[in-house]
């Protein structure tokens, strides 16, 4: 885990000013759009379909938690952090035999498991980091702003979006210690992850899709809009037990094949 945290050494901390950077333009953005109807209005003129994708529909632009909400947390923050967790997941078990130097890791005194369990760790961290980053600058950055808004709520979307994003990396941790292969550990996530946004956008207003919006994760996370109520124990749950039920199957996987030498 120490060796896989430092490798992310110069990594790590440019994903962090990437998106503080991001929340600090788009809060400097904020005062010219704070108590205009006309944004509101432009948004109720989209096809109800986009609106619904993008987590616009009912949220007010006029106030900063439906600023937030459209502009943050319903497609920027979580697209960056699992983009992240998926390229730290994918890099793990079959990034590490791609570059010829998981042979090395293996030939030291360590169970496969314990591979598995440091890379998986490892992940968890630096998306927690980002996650923790992101909310600290949303708070910092929107009270000079004059951005009121709740410290609860903020947590509570960071957690879930800390979660959404690890439900993903753990897929792309477990795809690359099944077939070591780099390509499949991360296309296959980013397809699951497009597959799920959108069946959760959908839901609402395709009847057929409407009984799988619980299934998505996308669903966990924003289902019960963190910002304005708080922490979900059920969804946090929910996401926990899927990242816990891959890193299983990632730790079974990797013991039962052979790595490319």
């Amino acid at each position: 885990m120490t060796k896989t945290l430092h490798d992310q050494r110069r990594a790590l901390p440019a994903w962090a000013i990437g998106l503080v950077l991001l929340v600090g333009m788009y809060v400097a953005i904020w005062p010219s759009v704070r108590g205009e109807p006309s944004m509101n209005e432009f948004l109720d003129q989209m096809p109800e379909t986009f609106r619904a994708l993008f987590a616009m529909s009912g949220a007010d632009m006029s106030t900063p938690i439906g600023y937030v909400k459209i502009e943050l947390l319903s497609f920027m923050v979580p697209l960056l952090l699992l983009t992240y967790a998926i390229g730290a997941g994918a890099a793990a078990i079959a990034g590490e035999e791609d570059r010829r130097t998981l042979d090395l890791l293996l030939s030291a005194p360590i169970s496969r498991r314990r591979i598995v369990l440091e890379k998986g760790a490892a992940m968890l961290i630096g998306t927690a980091l980002l996650g923790a980053v992101t909310g600290v600058a949303l708070m910092l950055l929107g009270s000079l702003a004059n951005m009121d808004l709740p410290q609860n709520g903020v947590a509570a979307a960071m957690v879930h979006a800390v979660l959404l994003a690890l439900v993903f990396g753990t897929l792309a941790l477990a795809l690359g210690a099944i077939t070591g292969h780099p390509a499949v550990s991360r296309s296959v996530p980013v397809a699951a992850a497009v597959l799920a946004y959108i069946v959760n956008g959908l839901a609402p207003m395709v009847s057929w899709l409407e009984p799988w919006q619980r299934t998505s994760p996308f669903f966990q996370y924003a289902g019960h809009d963190p910002i304005q109520h708080g922490f979900s124990a059920g969804s946090a749950v929910v996401a926990s037990a899927t990242v816990a039920v891959l890193i299983i199957i990632a730790i079974v996987g990797f013991n039962r094949r052979d790595v490319r030498g």
